[in-house]
């Protein structure tokens, strides 16, 4: 099988997954949405934010690195694999414990599950970063459909786990142990999913914990600053739900967090993309290749021709997916002037759009090792998040934190272009761009002509979102065949010269 091959073949792989994962995260947020309130699922959401801040310091972009340096092939697999393991090991224990230290301490979460469920699900972001280290040996090899197997295997025990906690252990008291029990799920799911990955992973690489004190030190260089933009990349992705739950309270993070939990579902799409490309793309850059240009015109298209229709799609039909996915609780009552889930997500999509198409410019800045640049510009966008948050949450609540996060993501993807263009040499053909955006608009305008008849048909009502979803994305792929919008040679020359 050709590179390019088998480059598409790890992100459609990788995508099944994340496909089978989404059915199974929405079951588990349909199932916990009506099992807690709107305030408990929004201390549950609130949880998983907070230790977001401290995973991404302990993180610091090494699965990136490690996948550039194992696919240089400059260094022992082995060597670079064992190094990485020892430093994200050794830092998530940190990272994991200041967590929960912190949450301990910290006077709006006292009375609250929040400190426990930090300790808990601690250990389950923990095993997510031993998990990332493992299957960064098979990235590098292209053989993620094991990684992705063992990631849908723990979610799916997970998922299993809550059932039995909301429809048998706990059905007639949602309490602090039951709440807890759902937050376990997660650990056991987890502990499978590096477990499973673990074992062919080391039939790649002799993956061993290795302190090499010179090796750290030159993968600190290079890490630090690309950890620190990520970490100023949470802020401004996540610093919202913390935000609203310091001045708005667990009940908006908890509208809030329905669509959020759709979005970062969706949001891997880009980076389970640009980590199959990134090894490629890193030699093609430091040989000087010529493909480097078509590689990323071919990128740019992928990203679009996947964000656009989705934009539009969960605009039209956001009201039914929050109904779908969640309880009544969640949905907005306009008459009364009640803003749920479902106008979150309408915001929301915009900053998933830019979020999708900054991800190539991203990523090109850290193949030419120039990583150190997104720093100043998460950077900026993380103070720029902060303070318009600061001004729109106390009037706005969850649809000012929407806005802000659609402008902030906005704002990183123009500076991310400008600074790219600096130091890899492309020029964008914008044709196919257009031919996308007009497919995905003429789907938005059957998809909504047939809103209101399929409501009726049927009994469907709100589940016409089902149909709807399948008619939209057959009309898509259609529309996209019909006007050439795919380049013939989309992916099959991204590695010939």
């Amino acid at each position: 099988m050709s590179t390019a091959k088998k480059i598409l073949s790890n992100t459609l792989v990788q995508m099944l997954g994340r496909a089978t994962m989404a059915v199974t995260s929405v079951v588990i947020l349909k199932a916990i949405s009506n099992f807690l309130s709107v305030e408990g699922y929004g201390m549950y959401t609130a949880i998983y934010e907070f230790l977001a801040f401290f995973g991404i310091v302990a993180d610091l972009g090494l699965f990136t690195i490690a996948v550039r340096e194992m696919g240089k092939g400059k260094r022992d697999r082995n060597f670079v694999a064992g190094n990485i393991l020892g430093m994200r090991m050794m830092m998530a224990v940190i990272a994991m414990s200041l967590a929960v230290i912190s949450a301990f301490l910290i006077p709006k979460y006292q009375e609250t599950y929040i400190p426990v469920g930090v300790a808990i699900a601690s250990m389950a972001v923990f095993l997510s970063i031993m998990h990332g280290t493992v299957s960064s040996v098979l990235q590098v090899e292209l053989k993620m459909e094991r990684a992705t197997i063992g990631i849908v295997g723990g979610k799916i025990l997970s998922l299993v786990w809550m059932l039995s906690v909301i429809f048998y252990f706990y059905a007639d008291e949602p309490g602090a142990q039951a709440f807890y029990q759902l937050l376990v799920a997660g650990v056991v799911g987890n502990l499978f999913a590096f477990l499973y990955t673990l074992r062919y992973a080391l039939k790649y690489a002799r993956i061993r914990p290795q302190f090499d004190k010179a090796y750290w030190r030159e993968i600190m260089v290079t890490a630090v600053p690309y950890g620190a933009a990520l970490v100023l990349n949470m802020v401004y992705f996540r610093i919202d739900s913390i935000m609203l739950l310091f001045m708005k309270g667990p009940a908006e993070v908890g509208l809030y967090g329905v669509p959020m939990r759709i979005l970062e579902i969706l949001s891997v799409i880009p980076v389970y993309f640009m980590n199959s490309v990134l090894p490629v793309l890193s030699k093609a850059m430091n040989e000087g290749s010529a493909r480097v240009k078509r590689m990323l015109q071919l990128s740019f298209d992928f990203l679009f021709m996947a964000a656009f229709p989705m934009v539009v799609g969960l605009w039209i039909l956001a009201y039914p997916i929050i109904f779908l996915i969640s309880a009544p609780d969640f949905l907005s009552n306009l008459s009364i002037g009640y803003y749920g889930s479902d106008i979150a997500m309408k915001i929301l999509v915009g900053a998933m759009f830019f979020s999708f198409m900054n991800s190539l410019f991203t990523y090109s800045l850290v193949a030419v090792n120039k990583q150190s640049h997104l720093l100043w510009i998460n950077g900026s966008a993380a103070a720029l998040n902060v303070v318009a948050n600061l001004i729109v949450i106390p009037e706005w609540g969850f649809r000012g934190a929407a806005a802000t996060s659609v402008f902030t993501e906005a704002y990183i993807l123009l500076l991310a272009w400008l600074v790219a263009r600096r130091f890899v040499e492309f020029r964008l053909n914008f044709w196919p761009f257009l031919k996308s955006a007009v497919a995905a608009l003429l789907m938005g305008l059957v998809v909504w002509y047939l809103k209101d008849p399929t409501y009726e048909l049927w009994g469907l009502e709100n589940l016409n979102v089902l149909l709807l979803a399948a008619v939209g994305a057959v009309v898509y792929g259609l529309l996209l065949l019909g006007m050439r919008a795919v380049p013939e040679e989309f992916m099959g020359k991204l590695r010939r010269s």
